[in-house]
C-alpha cells in the first residue's frame, strides 16, 4: 500500500535549524519579520515561499498586506489559520493503513497538481512514504471536506498512535511544529518518557487554538516547508 519510506529532504531556513537540532526557539532572541525586519510578535502569521518552498515570519503589517491575494502575485501564500476536526474519519472504524496511513503521527498535503506529499515526524525529522493516489481518495471518500484543503499550505493531520483517532485539517506550520516537537523529546529506540506526554499536549492545545483562530504559538521558528 505504501512503499519508499525515507527522509524527506529536510525543512530548510530556521525550521530546519529547529528540526534538525531538536531545539525550540523562545522568540526572546529579537525575531523580526522576513519581509521587512520588523519586531514580530509571540503569536504571528507565516508566508509560503513557493519558490523556495520555506516558510518566512510575518510581522502584522505584512500580514494584512499578504491577506489579499493580489500581493502575492503567484510567488507567495499566506498560511491559514483555520484548524478544523475531520469526525468523519474518527467514525470510520477502518484501520487507519487501509486509509493509507502507516504510522500513528502522519501528515499530508495535498499541491496545486492533485499530487499528494504524505510525511510522518520521527526522530529524524520529517520522514517521507509515499502515498497511492487512490488511497487519499479514499479518504476524500470518506470525508468530502478534504477536497476543499488549500494546496500547498493546509494538511491532514492524523492522529492514530496509542488507540487514538484524531484528524485535523491544519495549517502547515503546526505540522512542522509537531516534527520539532518529536524530534526534540524523543530518546532511545521507543521516543522515552517524554515524547508522548508532549504529543498529547500538543493536539490538547488544537481545540483552543481552533476556536481562537491563533497562528503558529511562541516558541517556534518555521523556515522551511521541505519537499
Amino acid at each position: 500500500m505504501t512503499t519508499g519510506l525515507r527522509p524527506a529532504a529536510g525543512p530548510g531556513g530556521a525550521l530546519g535549524r529547529v528540526v534538525r537540532a531538536g531545539l525550540v526557539r523562545t522568540g526572546d532572541d529579537g525575531e523580526r519579520c522576513d519581509l521587512c525586519a520588523a519586531p514580530v510578535p509571540d503569536e504571528h502569521r507565516h508566508l509560503l515561499d513557493e519558490s523556495r518552498d520555506s516558510l518566512l515570519c510575518l510581522c502584522r503589517a505584512c500580514t494584512l498586506l499578504f491577506d489579499r491575494d493580489a500581493a502575492a502575485r503567484g510567488h507567495y501564500r499566506l498560511i491559514p489559520r483555520r484548524r478544523l476536526r475531520v469526525v468523519d474519519l474518527e467514525r470510520d472504524g477502518s484501520d487507519p493503513r487501509a486509509l493509507g496511513i502507516p504510522v500513528g503521527l502522519a501528515f499530508v498535503i495535498p499541491g496545486d497538481d492533485g499530487e499528494v506529499r504524505a510525511r510522518y515526524p520521527s526522530p529524524i525529522g520529517a520522514t517521507r512514504w509515499e502515498l497511492e493516489p487512490a488511497a487519499w481518495c479514499r479518504l476524500v471518500a470518506r470525508a468530502p471536506v478534504l477536497a476543499g484543503l488549500t494546496p500547498r499550505v493546509e494538511a491532514l493531520l492524523a492522529n492514530t498512535a496509542r488507540n487514538r483517532r484524531e484528524f485535523w485539517i491544519v495549517p502547515i506550520d503546526d505540522c512542522y511544529r509537531l516534527v520539532s516537537i518529536v524530534r526534540r523529546e524523543w530518546t532511545g529506540l521507543s521516543g522515552g518518557s517524554r515524547v508522548w506526554p508532549a504529543v498529547d499536549d500538543f493536539f490538547a492545545a488544537l481545540p483552543d487554538r481552533s476556536r481562537r483562530g491563533s497562528p503558529l504559538s511562541r516558541g517556534v521558528t518555521p523556515g522551511g516547508a521541505g519537499d
